[in-house]
């Protein structure tokens, strides 16, 4: 975490910075080699903390010489894997709720080159007692503030070094109901119940469905999480789409989140990653404020990237040697 004057200092100095931040302090930087998005909550090395008076800053190596900073609108963001280095990775900052983000949460599978070269990234948000105020994105080559537009970092490595991004996902599978949905989308009124349909809200309702829990669906072996965003009297509304044809079941509970987080950690033999963000919800839900995340610290966003839109998941990027 850092100030105002120390982020200026280190722009000036030539540093590739990924920024996150209250919005009134990214809009005092000047012009450099950096991208940010409006947040006002982190992991820090402290512990969870909610704060509009630092900036939470990821130095990129100084080996990394060539980066490419662009922005994306609902027309373009279809060429954002497109423009990806061969031997790198790209960090996607959205802002939350604009119909580039709604665009790219639907169709990021479908993009030209989808998935080929790493890439990660968050949604950005604001204080959740805010009223009146929206998610931003900045590009620091350009000094543009957008609500609507995604900013990238397109980052080269050097041929001896390579990039591994990595989702830890706590949630897997409960053995309740297998869930389906005729379409795919941000919201849903019906859906199919172990193959019979109904109204999907009242199932929940009548089920009694801790919707804290996330909806689960297993892509060939990976756990990949729709949280319940709203229950109203005719649908339900989601922070992430649901895609047709894709089983999903409530996730099964997890009782302790640091607990199963270290121990996830301790499998892994010790993560020291380039970047990585977290959860709004998996800070709210599991009362992460003051809790630490040991060698994992970063941006608690209104969602994840790892390639595609992610909900209660963290994901890490690591630069590895070959």
């Amino acid at each position: 975490m850092y100030s105002i004057e120390e982020i200026s200092q280190l722009i000036a100095n030539g540093k590739k910075l990924l920024l996150a931040g209250d919005e009134n302090l990214l809009n005092k930087l000047p012009k450099g080699d950096w991208i940010g998005g409006s947040i006002p909550y982190f992991m820090s090395d402290k512990g969870g903390i909610i704060t509009k008076e630092k900036i939470y800053a990821n130095i990129l190596p100084d080996y990394i010489s060539n980066i490419k900073i662009k922005t994306y609108d609902i027309a373009s963001i279809k060429d954002v894997y497109k423009d990806c280095y061969d031997n790198g990775f790209s960090v996607i900052i959205i802002p939350a709720f604009s119909e580039t983000h709604l665009s790219f949460a639907i169709n990021a599978p479908d993009y030209k080159d989808f998935a080929v070269h790493p890439m990660i990234g968050w949604i950005s948000g604001y204080y959740l007692g805010d009223s009146g105020v929206s998610a931003k994105s900045f590009a620091g080559n350009s000094a543009s503030i957008s609500t609507k537009d995604a900013v990238v970092m397109h980052i080269e490595l050097p041929k001896s070094k390579y990039a591994d991004l990595d989702i830890i996902n706590l949630f897997s599978q409960g053995d309740g109901d297998t869930i389906e949905f005729e379409e795919s989308g941000f919201s849903a009124k019906e859906a199919y119940i172990n193959g019979e349909k109904m109204n999907f809200a009242n199932y929940l309702k009548k089920k009694v469905i801790d919707t804290r829990l996330p909806l689960v669906a297993d892509y060939n072996s990976v756990m990949i999480n729709i949280s319940v965003q709203n229950v109203a009297i005719d649908k339900v509304d989601f922070y992430a789409p649901v895609f047709k044809g894709i089983q999903y079941k409530f996730a099964s509970p997890v009782t302790n989140y640091i607990e199963a987080f270290n121990a996830e950690l301790a499998n892994k033999h010790g993560v020291f990653p380039t970047f990585s963000c977290n959860c709004i919800l998996n800070f709210l839900y599991s009362e992460l404020e003051g809790k630490s995340t040991g060698n994992i610290t970063g941006p608690i966003t209104f969602g994840e990237i790892g390639y595609q839109l992610l909900n209660q998941t963290l994901v890490t990027i690591e630069i590895k040697d070959l």
